[in-house]
């Protein structure tokens, strides 16, 4: 049978904003069923799994066509967008970083679909070194990461094509720009780590059968290629006897030693290394097991320099030689406090960033552990940077916050003195905008900190458009920083908040321990009593308040927007994850277990699951809240499949009519990547869409 599209007719009334009458698609439905101990599911759309079908390739033509048919009636939509690209239409320069004989840099003259990077020699001419904008024609190809040799002779960079997180690693001369050897394919949460100039480590997953985009991913591998050799050559390193779905490995900046760390989900890792000083040396083990995060900082000869949770929730810095490793010879470099630590390494010193409630602080410290200074940054908010070669002399870092356009500094280790390197001239008057930190209590009694930015002189009257933005899981923390399109949506009188919920990072493994399986209820609290606190002070009222949030962030506004419909005006789950029985079954997904738990480990856990998994809590005969879905076809991380079925769920069972749309970026995928002019044009309409459903007439 196939699916039978039915194209849309739009009915608009501006002057009274009576909501639109849509006619979807008609979405077919099949009797798949699956059984989880015992009890049976309907999964009616699984079809729409098949990402190389030209069914689902059809229903996503006739879906886009109905979602930017409505899109395009809205009529302030290209206004906003003007708006947004004037703003958006200014230099960005990143921090400079020396390799050999240049010093490179990212520019972007505003509008570029992709930054260019370019390099100046030792007499400071500059030269265009790589440009990802030539790369494809739609912009749809971008630059994934680019690492250099020791001596800066020999450059690897890989390219995404599509969004997709598949990679192919290029590698060139630098002085020359000359490509040279084989293009190395198939690589995937990775980047290049080089060992002199004779080759590199990457890692890979076996090529999977089926859709390369929605396979299942589970059987990391490092691999070393050396240069002007066939990749079919390359030496498997680690991997491949136990199945680890993340394996990465690095080479120290003495090239000394190969660090390698193993892990089956996003939180916890095996750690261990080989010393490429002595020929035929074997891997040796350092940790393992998977109960903490341990990641390498640096070494002095054997001394090792380890970031580690372990018996730290906050983290620390510890050292030990590797002559003995074992946990009791562990010594604290930089011990535990009650903020999250997250060090760099530069000139010779040991920066630690710490979060206090979101916000950065800084202390340097020299290799002994002992504080050098407390670093002064430029206002309240987040910094970031300090990284560098041991030998640099002036190293670099940013500073923004939610009204501060991201602004780099020059940061001399020796004096501690800063200075501003690029300011970016943004058409926006940060001084008419102020940023406000509240804590409110959620469900359970927890006090959650939240920042809601605004234009000075609101009215609290309870009419304020406002955006509730949230994430909540993988240890992920929301610190304060500037965007232009939410500098678009503050120029036109709209309140924005960002909620640091349980299962972020913001308080280290406690905080993110606390938003995890059997406790993930207490993120869609924590956004729930967060949209509670925006209305009693009267920032909004439902009315007029949206959610918003990406990939596990999706899933919070699925969540969300299914347990309490009544709650908010606006939903936007962008790229979600939003079947929660089947997640793990799809690329890289089973990885995430840490934070989900899944369907299949126990009964208990499935009755869990399957009572907040958005697509399965779609209920007949609600009234659901104005919804736009966004996600990419190219979407190899969280598969464009969670917000389809999601989508057909919600227009099969809406009641009322609130407009539930899905926009879904052709060649585009989990969001690393995207155009410039895609990125814009998504934001746009993301805004006029809630504006409009809160009916605001215009702008």
């Amino acid at each position: 049978m196939k699916a039978i599209f039915i194209f849309t007719t739009l009915i608009f009334s501006f002057g009274s904003m009576a909501q639109n009458k849509i006619t979807y698609p008609e979405t077919k439905k099949i009797g798949h069923v699956d059984t989880y101990f015992g009890e049976k599911i309907s999964d009616p759309y699984r079809w729409l799994e098949d990402d190389r079908s030209t069914e689902t390739e059809a229903w996503v033509k006739a879906q886009n066509v109905v979602t930017y048919d409505y899109l395009a009636q809205i009529p302030y939509r290209n206004q906003l967008k003007t708006r947004m690209e004037q703003l958006w239409n200014y230099e960005k320069i990143s921090a400079p970083f020396k390799e050999g004989d240049f010093t490179y840099y990212y520019k972007n003259n505003g509008l570029q679909n992709q930054s260019v990077l370019y390099r100046k020699d030792k007499n400071g001419k500059e030269e265009l070194f790589l440009d990802p904008n030539t790369f494809s024609k739609d912009g749809t190809t971008s630059l994934g990461g680019i690492d250099f040799s020791k001596d800066g002779s020999l450059v690897a960079y890989s390219i995404s094509e599509g969004g997709s997180d598949w990679r192919k690693v290029i590698v060139m001369e630098a002085k020359t720009k000359k490509i040279i050897g084989d293009t190395i394919v198939d690589v995937k949460f990775s980047g290049v780590s080089w060992y002199k100039n004779e080759g590199f480590y990457y890692s890979s997953y076996d090529k999977p059968v089926g859709s390369e985009l929605s396979a299942k991913t589970d059987q990391h591998k490092l691999y070393y290629h050396k240069l002007n050799t066939s990749q079919k050559t390359d030496k498997l390193i680690y991997g491949g006897d136990v199945k680890r779905r993340y394996v990465g490995g690095g080479v120290s900046e003495d090239e000394n030693y190969l660090f390698i760390t193993a892990a089956n989900s996003t939180s916890g890792n095996e750690l261990y290394y080989l010393d490429l000083s002595k020929p035929n040396s074997k891997i040796v083990t350092l940790i393992d097991n998977y109960e903490n995060d341990n990641d390498v900082l640096d070494n002095k000869g054997s001394k090792i320099y380890l970031v580690t949770n372990y018996k730290a929730p906050n983290k620390r810095v510890v050292t030990f030689d590797l002559a003995n490793p074992a946990k009791e010879n562990w010594k604290d470099c930089i011990a535990e406090t009650k903020n999250v630590l997250s060090p760099n390494t530069g000139s010779g010193y040991i920066f630690a960033s710490y979060m206090k409630d979101a916000v950065s602080f800084i202390k340097q410290y020299d290799y002994n552990g002992k504080l050098v200074r407390d670093i002064e940054l430029p206002g309240v908010g987040t910094a970031g940077g300090f990284g560098g070669k041991e030998k640099e002399t002036t190293l670099y870092f940013s500073f923004t916050n939610y009204v501060t356009p991201n602004t780099i500094y020059t940061f001399d280790p020796k004096t501690g003195k800063s200075e501003i390197y690029q300011q970016p001239k943004v058409d926006f008057n940060s001084s008419n905008y102020e940023s406000k930190q509240v804590f409110y209590t959620s469900k359970d009694g927890t006090k959650v900190p939240m920042i809601i930015t605004y234009k000075k002189g609101i009215l609290l009257n309870g009419k304020n458009p406002t955006i509730l933005y949230g994430y909540g899981g993988f240890n992920v923390s929301l610190t304060p920083a500037f965007s232009i399109s939410n500098a678009v949506w503050l120029e036109n009188g709209g309140v924005y908040a960002v909620a640091n919920l349980r299962g972020g990072g913001e308080y280290g493994k406690e905080w993110h321990d606390a938003g995890t399986q059997f406790k993930k209820q207490n993120v869609f609290d924590d956004f729930i009593a967060a949209a509670d606190y925006l209305i009693k002070e009267n920032y909004t009222s439902s009315d007029y308040l949206a959610i918003k949030g990406g990939s596990n962030g999706g899933l919070l506004v699925g969540a969300v927007m299914t347990q309490r419909p009544d709650l908010i005006k606006v939903a936007l789950p962008a790229v979600g994850v939003l079947d929660m029985l089947r997640y793990h079954t799809f690329t890289a997904g089973a990885g995430w277990a840490y934070d989900y738990g899944t369907a299949d480990q126990s009964a208990e856990m499935f009755e869990y699951i399957k009572g907040y998994s958005p697509v399965h809590n779609v209920k007949a005969g609600t009234k659901y809240p104005a919804t736009l879905v966004t996600t990419g076809d190219h979407d190899d991380r969280v598969v464009p499949a969670h917000s389809f079925k999601f989508a057909a769920e919600l227009q099969a069972k809406q009641s009322g009519d609130n407009p539930v749309l899905i926009r879904i970026e052709v060649n585009a995928g989990h969001g690393a990547g995207k155009s410039v002019a895609a990125t814009i044009q998504e934001n746009v309409d993301m805004q006029v869409f809630t504006l409009y459903n809160m009916g605001i007439k215009k702008i």
